[in-house]
């Protein structure tokens, strides 16, 4: 279940990886949380999928899931894994490949 909420003062999801299925090819995604200041989606990314070169309007955390993921922006390339963390500022430009079936949690700091 994802929650769509702008004004509760607390939100608890039990389990980020049941709301995002990882799918057989592509890249999937979910909208698990939307808030006044921070949107929180699951991009599930199926092995060898390559999210092309994109910017966003806000700054971003990553978080791998699981799997493994590498993170290109900025000149660098970022190898993401479970228990990593990636803060990227609004508008560089970014792709991220999976080198294995991986779940990222996207946060958008909307303010």
């Amino acid at each position: 279940m994802t929650d769509d909420s702008t004004s509760a003062p607390l939100t608890v999801i039990d389990d980020l990886r049941a709301l995002s299925p990882i799918p057989e090819a592509g890249l999937g995604h979910t909208t698990a949380l939307t808030h006044a200041d921070v949107r929180v989606v699951i991009l599930t990314f199926a092995a060898g999928h390559i999210l092309k070169e994109h910017s966003a309007p806000f700054p971003l955390l990553f978080q791998a899931l699981d799997g493994e993921l590498i993170v290109r922006a900025g000149g660098q390339e970022t190898t993401l894994r479970p228990g990593g963390l990636l803060r990227m500022d609004d508008g560089l430009r970014h792709e991220v490949e999976a080198l294995v079936p991986s779940r990222l949690m996207l946060t958008l700091v909307t303010r």
